[in-house]
């Protein structure tokens, strides 16, 4: 990685400049001694410091799991979490050094990360960041896989919200908004596991009690579906299932998963809609349905949903683990947030919900 480096003040000697012939009497022409870098005051040297000891652990803990899974030893429980938290304090620690010292943000960067929380000279070892959760979090060798993953994820949201009465123009609204769902959850990657929980498993990260309560749920909308071909389809998918937990099977891990935190909410679209008209935006909130699921309903039933503020200590650190208001001092010292700007800080989410936003659109080009 080539960082840019601060360099403190040295001292340096200046060359005369030359007099024209016959006039070496004349006094030599003044000149303007170049600006000095100014020294580091001890709150930058400390900030440049934790960032650099920051950087280092990522490294070191990027290169101990490769090391790890490249001689096939065993990892230890949750591997992926080292990781995560070492990638939370590069980011903290660069945002903590730029306030600091605002001249270190640099160029932007292909992740869509403000520039102020992140070395654009890094990136490659982010990409190897996600390589080794792509190994960690690989699906068991049970697993159901679907040849169509996004269809089927658009398919079983516009059925839900059919089936719980919203017309046709907002129940795609909720095909997109669930398509959303599953980028935000697993990156579009159908029947992952999770290196950071041994809870939260497939396509759309539930819990067991989660998926259980979902297949109630599903049991109890599934007469409303009015789809030939999706009723088929999911019977098709349930005897296929069987015994195996239903999270490891794409088709009912979403299905399930839809059921259980985001059907009901579905009627609501038409109002979400009007508040927030911005598609990533709407994707935004039914994640946050996933992450604290009371807050955002109470919000939403305000009539004053992006005004609305949180400031439970409670709900703050379910937002830090999600990596929002995460990073950095300034953002962790927070102690409350309004819902807009709650929405503002899930940049981290924004590049998956532009994914999810393009794949929706190239599906329905599709048809």
């Amino acid at each position: 990685m080539r960082r840019r480096d601060f360099i403190q003040a040295l001292a340096a000697t200046a060359a005369g400049w030359p007099f024209p012939a016959g006039a070496q009497t004349q006094p030599a022409p003044s000149r303007t001694a170049p600006t000095q870098p100014a020294a580091l005051t001890q709150a930058q040297s400390d900030a440049l410091e934790a960032y650099d000891k920051a950087l280092n652990q990522f490294k070191s803990i990027l290169n101990e799991r490769r090391t790890q899974i490249s001689a096939h030893q065993a990892l230890p429980n949750l591997p992926g979490q080292a990781l995560y938290l070492a990638r939370v304090g590069v980011i903290s620690t660069y945002k903590d050094l730029t306030d600091a010292l605002p001249s270190k943000i640099g160029r932007p960067n292909k992740f869509g990360i403000p520039p102020a929380y992140f070395d654009a000279d890094i990136e490659p070892l982010v990409d190897e960041y996600g390589k080794l959760f792509d190994l960690m979090e690989a699906p068991p060798a049970n697993a159901q896989k679907s040849e169509t993953p996004f269809e089927d994820v658009v398919d079983l949201g516009i059925a839900i919200a059919r089936a719980k009465g919203l017309d046709a123009k907002n129940a795609e609204v909720a095909g997109r908004i669930s398509l959303g769902l599953f980028f935000a959850e697993t990156n579009g990657k159908q029947n992952v596991g999770n290196a950071r929980s041994n809870t939260y498993k497939g396509s759309l990260q539930t819990g067991p009690s989660e998926d259980r309560i979902g297949q109630r749920k599903w049991a109890a909308i599934k007469p409303s579906i009015k789809s030939p071909g999706l009723i088929a389809r999911d019977d098709k998918e349930e005897a296929r299932a069987g015994k195996l937990d239903h999270r490891f099977n794409h088709w009912t891990a979403v299905r399930d998963g839809l059921a259980n935190a985001h059907a009901d909410l579905f009627l609501q679209i038409p109002a979400i809609a009007r508040t927030l008209p911005d598609p990533i935006d709407q994707m935004k909130l039914f994640e946050l349905i996933q992450i604290i699921p009371s807050p955002t309903k109470a919000a939403l039933a305000s009539g004053r949903f992006v005004d609305y503020r949180i400031s439970q200590p409670r709900i703050m650190g379910y937002l830090r683990n999600n990596s929002i208001f995460a990073f950095g001092h300034a953002d962790r010292a927070r102690t409350s947030a309004t819902f807009g700007e709650i929405l503002a800080a899930m940049w981290l989410f924004k590049r998956k919900f532009e994914r999810a936003l393009a794949e929706f659109n190239r599906i329905r080009a599709a048809q």
